[in-house]
């Protein structure tokens, strides 16, 4: 026999002891207010995307995506994307490290300094990267002085450009990784004989192998879709500069069916990371 509480609740009773509460699954409707724009902002986002698709020029794709100029914007991002999530890792694992390890003034000014290139606009990156890395900048004047380097306007230029808009993905997931990590494995490493080193490369390294493998994903896609400071930092040089973007940017102007079989590349690329991701983001809670 079912009965009611004090507070409304359904109980059942049971021999030889109180009343255990029965919870009773209720199903919410979702209020007006809040349904129209959900569903106006999945419109919004969702709309573009399907007009791409839609738009597709199905029956010429294969030869758009066969032809000379696309494999070459494809390989060249391929390439300097895959390099600058390499310096990204190589640079940005150590400096995530000290952003959560170590304890220094000015540390909380760091971290916004490091993670600046997320809001900063990617033009305007370039024009620093120009002052900073060109001919006449503060360091590039001696790059070329002592080691005639030269990087604007050159595929390692692409690859800095790419690195310096995407090591912050990295920065930032690994960091948030190590946070969560217990930091009692490494003491006790260090404990044991280890240096700080040994502890980092044979205890931590492995502990936050998931952290590094989305910051490298997010790293890696964020540079293959790289736009405003490869163009004013590197130019748009086809077979030296030109990656997929620029590629797009160009044929739009002259072949707007190329144009929209790069941006399906893209945009299946975008797919295939979110894919990769969706069990560290989606599942992990």
């Amino acid at each position: 026999m079912t009965a009611l509480d004090g507070t409304g609740a359904a109980t059942t009773p049971r021999k030889g002891g109180p009343r255990r509460p029965r919870v009773r699954a209720h199903r919410r409707g979702v209020p007006l207010p809040l349904l129209v724009p959900g569903i106006v902002a999945i419109a919004f986002l969702l709309v573009p995307l399907l007009a791409l698709l839609v738009r597709a020029p199905w029956k010429s794709l294969p030869d758009q995506l066969t032809s000379p100029e696309v494999w070459q914007a494809l390989q060249l991002s391929l390439i300097s994307a895959t390099a600058a999530t390499a310096v990204s890792l190589v640079l940005g694992v150590p400096l995530a490290w000290i952003l959560a390890r170590t304890e220094f003034p000015g540390r909380s000014f760091l971290r916004a300094l490091v993670t600046l290139p997320l809001v900063l606009p990617p033009v305007v990156g370039g024009v620093a990267l120009l002052l900073a890395l060109g001919r006449n900048g503060v360091v590039g004047k001696w790059l070329d002085a002592w080691f005639g380097i030269t990087l604007p306007f050159t595929t390692a230029g692409v690859i800095i450009a790419e690195a310096f808009v995407a090591m912050p993905f990295l920065v930032i997931s690994v960091e948030g990784t190590l946070r969560a990590a217990d930091p009692r494995f490494e003491e006790a490493a260090t404990t044991l004989g280890a240096s700080r080193f040994t502890a980092f490369r044979r205890v931590t390294l492995p502990l936050i192998a998931p952290g590094i493998a989305a910051g490298a994903v997010l790293a890696w896609a964020r540079a293959l879709g790289e736009f405003g400071a490869t163009i004013t930092f590197a130019g748009n040089f086809p077979g030296r500069t030109q990656t997929m973007p620029l590629a797009v940017y160009l044929a739009l102007q002259n072949d707007p069916e190329a144009a929209i079989a790069l941006s399906l590349i893209l945009l299946t690329v975008s797919i295939a990371v979110l894919a990769g991701l969706r069990d560290r983001w989606m599942t992990g809670a």
